[in-house]
């Protein structure tokens, strides 16, 4: 195992033990930094320890040590400090699992704006830089070097605690750490803006994360669905684009070359999450629709009555406007276009979706479909005024010349 693979997979464990143990986030991060850049020069030479964890977790502690000393502003603190660390040295050599869990619940406080917790989540647990993270979300180093600081303060200034909540809150500040996660995991599937559609480090750190909380709650079956929703569908990446960068429809995509490891686990998560979810939640309900499509071996034997019914127990459970136009999509495809079309313009003139561009677009292919090519011309143009990622601009500009033409 090399270095740089030790710390894409322990830095969040590592950070999270030493946050526990010093209390400070800016202090754990640069002592663990330290350990790291000693690491390199070390064991080039000296060769790799037997437990590299223990020797990074010693290490930065040490470097804690030293960092806490030299600063004035903790004088009164340091000796306290210092010996509270050395009589921890025998017990810290491993990373504690539940300090993970501690430190994903902090990160997704809801005292802290959405952005903050994703920013924060990425950099501790992801082990992601500033700079990565801001190129993942296409805003400036500073701005996003800003969001981590304010929500650093912000944890220190309202005394946020760094623990996992009681029975009777944890159900709700889950229900916000997998909102975290799959946001993260959304942006790497189908990039908000820019010339890349898949940012493929974004989904596989919100990935990594998923599996953290099912080994961290293996008893909550919606993280379960949670990981099984984002295995399914990753499981399309090598496929979801040609050569060129453009987009390839699902029922085009070469089925051969999808993750079918990644399809049977996903699948076996969706029956544990359905069968233990009483009722199912939204992941689950979305990860089981999600292996219909994963599982039909061709585009014309995918059962589409299926994913209605899936859909109409997520209109339901989870009831949004998004829901509703998928739901409409999966009745056009199982019972006809013209009825399917009847629901999607039914929610068009809620008004709810009118800034959400997959409304105009599943409107348009409809239209197409049916041949009412000047109809649908007229919503791919409308949904390219929405659009603002590139490769999803690119299809929607092919799609009007086929029917303008």
């Amino acid at each position: 195992m090399h270095i740089e693979e030790i710390f894409r997979t322990e830095h969040g464990r590592i950070l999270a033990t030493l946050i526990r143990v010093l209390g400070d986030f800016d202090v754990a991060e640069e002592a663990l930094q330290e350990a790291f850049e000693a690491a390199l020069e070390q064991w080039p030479a000296a060769g790799m320890p037997d437990n590299p964890v223990a020797w990074l977790i010693g290490t930065a502690r040490h470097k804690a040590i030293d960092r806490l000393r030299r600063r004035a502003r903790l004088a009164q603190k340091q000796d306290e400090i210092a010996r509270h660390l050395e009589l921890l040295a025998e017990e810290e050599e491993a990373p504690v699992p539940e300090d993970r869990l501690r430190l994903i619940f902090t990160c997704c406080h809801p005292a802290l704006a959405t952005e903050a917790q994703v920013a924060l989540t990425l950099r501790t647990l992801g082990g992601l830089s500033t700079e990565e993270i801001a190129r993942a979300f296409l805003v400036p180093a500073s701005t996003m070097a800003q969001r981590i600081v304010r929500a650093k303060a912000k944890i220190r200034a309202a005394r946020i605690p760094y623990q996992v909540p009681l029975d009777d809150a944890l159900t709700e500040r889950l229900e916000a750490v997998m909102v975290v996660v799959y946001l993260v995991f959304n942006e790497g599937y189908a990039a908000s803006f820019g010339d890349r559609l898949v940012r493929h480090e974004l989904c596989d750190q919100a990935i990594r994360l998923g599996r953290m909380l099912v080994e961290l709650l293996p008893s909550r079956a919606e993280s379960k669905g949670l990981l099984a929703l984002m295995l399914l569908h990753d499981a399309r990446r090598e496929t979801r684009l040609d050569g060129a960068g453009d987009i390839v429809l699902l029922e085009d995509q070469d089925r051969a070359r999808w993750d079918r490891a990644q399809i049977d686990e996903g699948a076996e998560l969706v029956e544990f999450a359905l069968r233990e979810g009483r009722p199912p939640g939204p992941y689950a309900l979305q990860a089981a629709i999600a292996a219909v499509h994963a599982q039909a071996p061709t585009a014309a034997a995918t059962d589409w009555a299926q994913i209605a019914a899936l859909y109409d127990v997520l209109a339901r459970v989870h009831p949004t406007p998004v829901v509703e136009l998928n739901r409409a999509v999966a009745v056009a495809m199982s019972a006809g276009f013209e009825r399917g079309l009847a629901l999607v313009d039914e929610l068009d003139h809620g008004g709810e979706l009118d800034s959400y561009h997959l409304l105009p677009v599943a409107r348009a292919e409809l239209l197409r479909r049916l041949g009412r090519h000047t109809e649908a011309a007229e919503s791919y143009r409308r949904a390219l005024e929405l659009v603002s990622n590139d490769a999803e601009r690119r299809y929607l500009e092919r799609r009007l010349r086929e029917v303008a033409s």
